[in-house]
């Protein structure tokens, strides 16, 4: 699944093609994926131009002056800039066009979602879906203290309270793991167990793993590919992720893979206790 690195990756690809552009068509190939398209939804933008490009968690915002574009890649979705009339495969399902050039959604798992919020309905932070995320990682809301104090009633794995997002947005599997990895804290460990330091150590972590991987055009496991169309290439430089068996580039120990809650977890036994 594309995680807070591989949307924010395609955000900055988009940012310079789409921002101060003007949709000129809405083409829709199908009547929704995750969710059903928004109703009269060419209506809605053909005219519109988009202001900005944001992000919230895994949640990609196009805003424009009297609304807000919401669009999650899903399981398997990617976003990308190329020239408009580009014949269309089996996967792609949205193309929002400006004039010579175009965004197409190509999401062969139909996990994704496209929906529009009216700012009639209040602030897009409000959206149903946005409401009760965390604090950004990347932002300076994200402090050891925040972590610290928000799981004083936790008793769940860290690796859990992680993935869960109303703590921290946008850090997902593959980021947790190698989070914790450089923290050196064991992704079994409960959240109320850790202390204000090694929560220190975590938030300084959290932050260098997500910059590392946008740094290098997010990770590229199956379909993820950036605005630009190219891969990234940060699953090239993990540490625990996905290395089960494999040696610890640190310590020569052993990579160990455990499920918790349904999610593979990875870890060194020696680094992380």
């Amino acid at each position: 699944m594309p995680e807070l690195p591989e949307v924010e990756v395609t955000r900055l690809g988009l940012a310079p093609y789409v921002e101060g552009s003007r949709i000129t068509e809405v083409c829709l190939r199908r009547d929704g994926l995750r969710w059903p398209f928004p109703a009269n939804l060419a209506t809605i933008l053909c005219g519109r131009v988009v202001l900005k490009t944001a992000r919230r968690g895994k949640y990609l915002l196009l805003h424009f002056e009297h609304g807000c574009l919401l669009i999650h890649l899903g399981m398997s979705g990617n976003l990308r800039v190329m020239p408009s009339g580009t014949p269309a495969q089996k996967h792609d399902h949205v193309d929002l066009v400006m004039g010579d050039m175009m965004l197409r959604l190509t999401d062969p798992r139909r996990f994704g979602a496209v929906l529009w919020h009216d700012f009639s309905d209040g602030d897009i932070e409000q959206h149903l879906l946005l409401r009760h995320l965390g604090v950004e990682p990347l932002q300076e809301a994200l402090t050891a203290k925040w972590l610290f104090q928000q799981t004083r009633q936790r008793s769940a794995a860290i690796k859990q309270v992680l993935l869960a997002g109303d703590v921290v947005v946008g850090v997902g599997n593959i980021y947790a793991s190698e989070s914790l990895f450089h923290a050196r804290i064991n992704p079994k460990t409960a959240a109320n167990r850790i202390s204000l330091k090694r929560y220190e150590d975590l938030t300084i972590a959290i932050r260098r793993v997500l910059q590392a991987a946008i740094a290098q055009g997010g990770s590229t496991l199956k379909d993820f590919v950036g605005a630009d169309g190219k891969t990234g290439y940060f699953q090239q430089t993990y540490f625990v992720y996905d290395r089960a068996g494999e040696t610890c580039r640190l310590c020569q120990g052993t990579i160990r893979h455990i499920k918790q809650g349904q999610r593979s977890s990875f870890y060194c036994v020696n680094c992380q206790k």
